[in-house]
């Protein structure tokens, strides 16, 4: 139900708002909107009058958000998120047609890009939007039609298709290791690195080679991409998966430290909102991609 329009403050009001909240101060604001201060000013006002509730705590120079205030910017943040999407959709060619894609940045990059100019060719009449995000989130609150997402098929409020069973290698570059090792212990003794939303991956590992309890630290990095990179450069063993390694593998940039590929603790899969209809240009997508699954099988 749409509220009246005594309950839906000025969209001005409602990003001058968001823009202080997020920015600290009017004058950071004003320059991020391409407004004055005094503009910002005002539409903080009016939005306060529409609303008939205090939001901000005017001392000196200074604005600061009143709890209540922080709270419905939190709201209003995701509800300009959802316009913002919609938008973009729109722009890129009306409801059906367009597809807004949450992906994951190593999978994107490495197992689903090579692959989109068959979908174009089969789609040509779909706009693909893609958008990055490391973690599990929200899809309807953020505008998404649909997400790529490592783990289970566990996501609240979703169905799936399974894309991926990962595979991960212990591997590093061929200087860090200037003789074979007697065993996979001798890896404690080595620099380890490993993905900050995976800490537990190399206590698997080392129970999966008879080791177990092991706890091992390291340096911690939030993207494959760049953990690659540091393992090519000589700073540490790490866990990669096999579909990311596989052409420095065969360039001798990097070599297997101890062991061979084993199955990680979760996989790659599409989720997309439970209990919707699926839009045809999702539809289309969802139908492209498990003929490439299938095919792949």
């Amino acid at each position: 139900m749409i509220p009246t329009r005594r309950h839906l403050p000025g969209i001005s009001g409602l990003l001058a708002l968001e823009a202080v909240e997020r920015l600290g101060t009017a004058t950071a604001a004003a320059a991020e909107l391409n407004l004055t201060p005094g503009a910002i000013s005002r539409a903080l006002q009016e939005a306060e009058g529409q609303l008939g509730v205090a939001l901000l705590i005017r001392d000196r120079q200074r604005l600061r958000l009143t709890p209540a205030a922080r709270d419905y910017v939190a709201e209003v943040r995701r509800a300009l998120g959802l316009l913002g999407q919609a938008a973009l959709r729109l722009r890129a060619g009306g409801g059906g047609r367009s597809l807004s894609l949450a992906i994951l940045p190593a999978f994107g990059m490495h197992w689903l890009a090579p692959r989109l100019a068959d979908f174009r060719a089969c789609h040509p009449e779909v706009a693909l939007t893609l958008t990055t995000r490391l973690r599990p989130f929200d899809m309807e609150a953020e505008g998404v039609d649909a997400a790529i997402h490592y783990g289970r098929a566990d996501w609240p409020g979703a169905d799936h298709l399974l894309l991926m069973e990962e595979e991960v290698q212990a591997v590093c570059a061929p200087g860090l290791l200037p003789a074979p090792l007697a065993g996979p212990e001798a890896l404690l003794s080595l620099p380890l690195l490993q993905i900050e939303s995976r800490r537990g991956d190399w206590g698997r590992w080392f129970a999966g080679q008879g080791l177990a309890g092991q706890r091992p630290g390291g340096m911690m990095f939030d993207q494959f991409a760049t953990m690659q990179q540091a393992a090519v450069h000589g700073l540490g063993v790490a866990l990669l998966p096999r579909f990311l390694i596989e052409a420095d593998l065969a360039a001798g940039r990097l070599v297997t430290a101890w062991g061979g590929a084993v199955r990680s603790a979760a996989s790659y899969w599409l989720v997309w909102p439970r209990g919707l209809p699926q839009r045809p240009a999702l539809a289309a997508f969802h139908g492209w991609i498990a003929g490439q699954v299938g095919a792949e099988r």
